[in-house]
């Protein structure tokens, strides 16, 4: 039951708990409790409103941030992530393989606003080796969502 309701809140965390009742063939009350139990037990971490910026004629400059560090004796990489997601400005930090260690998400107002953040508090760390700063330029998709005006063929059929 927990994974049906989790694939059904994650692509639509407004859904009516009548429906998603009806939907899962249980009853509200059986739902409820189920979310509730998640979201003590953190498997539900939160709900968030996805935002297409470009639209809303406020500027905000997203980037990210890929960061080598050297883990923390005893700590590995934990310690050092910590650090860097309790800044205000960091939306997501994921361990990731490859070249780097992190890839750190963020958002600012500029692009000197986020090299600001980049070589006055993420650089600085005792930890950090290096950073590679990646802009994003457009979001095409974002959280299983299309964020790119879909073309519209407007050409007329022809049929011979």
């Amino acid at each position: 039951m927990r994974e049906k309701i989790l694939n059904y809140i994650e692509h639509n965390s407004r859904i009516d708990m009548a429906d998603l009742a009806m939907l899962l063939g249980s009853d509200e009350v059986t739902i409820m409790n189920e979310l509730e139990a998640m979201e003590a037990e953190h498997i539900i971490c939160g709900y968030h409103t996805l935002i297409n910026w470009d639209k809303t004629g406020v500027d905000k400059v997203s980037a990210l941030i890929e960061v080598r560090v050297t883990p923390q004796r005893g700590m590995g990489f934990d310690k050092v992530a910590e650090r860097i997601y309790n800044y205000p400005e960091v939306n997501a930090v994921y361990l990731i393989s490859g070249s780097y260690d992190f890839m750190v998400s963020l958002e600012g107002r500029t692009l000197r606003e986020v090299a600001d953040f980049v070589s006055s508090k993420l650089s600085p760390l005792d930890s950090v080796l290096s950073t590679q700063t990646n802009f994003v330029l457009k979001k095409y998709k974002d959280h299983g969502t299309i964020m790119a005006e879909q073309h519209v063929d407007e050409r007329e059929k022809v049929s011979p």
